[in-house]
């Protein structure tokens, strides 16, 4: 399996990106050395597909495949990739708070620690529906390190979309979101503009 080894806070300082949005608190003080340099339509597309893949971590095949998905679903093509996105089993983990990070929520959902309406699922890229109840399996929750956890995601602020009760580890999708809901620093039309070239 590829996995992307770019240090976090070097790729988010080339993409311009807040660590925060990845659950990072560190903050790097360094610009980028290419800052203020004028970059091409086709660089700024390709900015912001690059920004969508590392936020989510996907990498370069799936993210096609998300796009062309999207592209035959009805609506916004690109609302439509950013709820896919969204909606991904990692990401509801850590938007819940089950996850210090996005990383870790992919880690945590590969060692079948998650259950999804009861049922053990461990693939970061399983999609939620609306209704889903997303809960830390029972053999998990007794591990120190979801006490450690939910310490620190404890006082964040959950999307409006989901309901969360962090007392026994568990989770409801309220409904899917919608592109406002989603609080992403992505301008997906450029990523629409890239690959409909």
């Amino acid at each position: 399996m590829a996995v992307n080894r770019v240090p976090v806070l070097k790729r988010c300082r080339s993409l311009g990106l807040e660590p925060a949005y990845l659950g990072y608190d560190k903050k790097s003080n360094r610009t980028s050395a290419r800052a203020g340099k004028k970059v091409s339509e086709y660089g700024l597309q390709l900015r912001e597909k690059q920004k969508a893949k590392f936020i989510y971590g996907v990498l370069e095949k799936p993210f096609r495949n998300y796009y062309k998905k999207a592209d035959r679903m009805k609506g916004m093509t690109g609302e439509n990739l950013m709820v896919m996105l969204e909606t991904r089993l990692d990401s509801v983990v850590f938007r819940m708070g089950f996850a210090r990070t996005r990383r870790e929520a992919r880690q945590v959902v590969g060692h079948k620690h998650i259950t999804v309406n009861g049922k053990v699922i461990n693939i970061p890229s399983y999609l939620i529906k609306a209704g889903d109840v997303i809960a830390i399996s029972e053999k998990a929750q007794s591990l120190q390190r979801y006490k450690d956890i939910v310490e620190v995601t404890g006082g964040r602020l959950v999307p409006e979309w989901m309901d969360v009760d962090m007392e026994s580890l568990k989770g409801t999708i309220k409904n899917i979101p919608t592109r406002e809901m989603i609080d992403v620093p992505v301008n997906e039309m450029l990523i629409v503009e890239l690959y409909s070239k």
